[in-house]
């Protein structure tokens, strides 16, 4: 069995205060962490379990995981499973990044989330440096508010230039951007224009509830993370009978992990392996992707 599974325990708690995020700045205590954290040893133990099947994982955490030191030392041990295909984590890349050195390099990665206002951008660069240094496969990413634009457009010229840079769209507010500001960020994040919408799911095939799945601290199983029916739990003998071909129940999809899936806009041609980490397998260029088709980037593009 081939299973990418979409990971996220009770951990609600994060060292940023963004003012769009519900976690921002929250602070739990010892007794309140003690049940993620063995909610994730408990999982991380039921894959290695799973000694047949070819497992990828990404931890979506509510909050940020990596200063936690049970993510560091869980994500360490499952890059070194020889069932585990890839793990990767969504991350504000605040935290030390010296714990990378006991992983397998060649199975982890990062999906990182550049916060302006919350840290500066010389130490997130450096942090990205770091990645490099140690060769850890990594995409970069920021949430387009206007008020971002600045450092949005910065990062992109200070980050190397294979490093893919996705700018998350606001969506809160309708018709947030004029065309002028999506041009000048689907410039720098190919991709913007299809973030930039909630595309149409409802009935459509979706590689979620068959081969990706979301799963929460207690082992239960959805589809997704946007679609609440629970279909079974992983710690149940026989779960595998609900991982089966279903139509999309919601009629929009408008979060990248959720709509990446979905068949029709054939994303995973884009990504291939980098699909968990967010990072394409070729280097785009505005015009280079066409929803449904597969990407054409001439072989010399880079990442602007």
């Amino acid at each position: 069995m081939n299973l990418s599974i979409l990971y996220r325990g009770p951990l609600s708690s994060c060292n940023y205060a963004c003012h769009y995020c519900p976690f921002a700045k929250h602070h739990e205590s010892a007794e309140e962490l003690a049940p993620d954290r063995h909610a994730l040893e408990r999982f991380v133990d039921w894959v290695e379990s799973r000694r047949a099947d070819a497992i990828s994982v990404l931890f979506t955490p509510w909050g940020e995981a990596l200063i936690r030191r049970w993510y560091q030392t869980g994500i360490a041990r499952l890059s070194h499973m020889p069932n585990v295909k890839k793990v990767a984590i969504q991350t504000n890349l605040s935290c030390r990044l010296d714990w990378l050195d006991r992983c397998d390099k060649e199975r982890t990665a990062l999906w990182t989330t550049f916060h302006p206002g919350q840290t500066a951008r010389h130490r997130f660069l450096d942090q990205c440096r770091q990645l490099d240094q140690r060769g850890v496969p990594y995409s970069v990413g920021v949430v387009g508010l206007k008020e971002n634009e600045v450092e949005i457009s910065r990062l992109r010229q200070e980050l190397g230039s294979g490093v893919y840079l996705w700018i998350n769209a606001y969506k809160d507010q309708p018709d947030y951007y004029d065309q002028v500001m999506i041009d000048r960020f689907t410039e720098i994040d190919p991709l913007f224009p299809i973030n930039n919408q909630r595309h149409r799911s409802l009935g459509k095939a979706c590689r979620t509830g068959r081969s990706v799945i979301s799963v929460d601290g207690e082992g239960t199983i959805r589809r997704c993370h946007f679609i609440r029916k629970a279909l079974g739990n992983i710690y149940e003998p026989g779960f595998e009978a609900c991982l089966q071909e279903r139509p999309c129940q919601n009629a929009r999809c408008g979060c990248h992990i959720g709509y990446v899936h979905l068949d029709y806009l054939n994303l995973a041609s884009v990504f291939g392996e980098g699909i968990l980490e967010r990072v394409p397998s070729t280097n785009l260029r505005a015009g280079d992707y066409v929803p449904g088709l597969r990407a054409q980037a001439p072989a010399a593009s880079v990442l602007r």
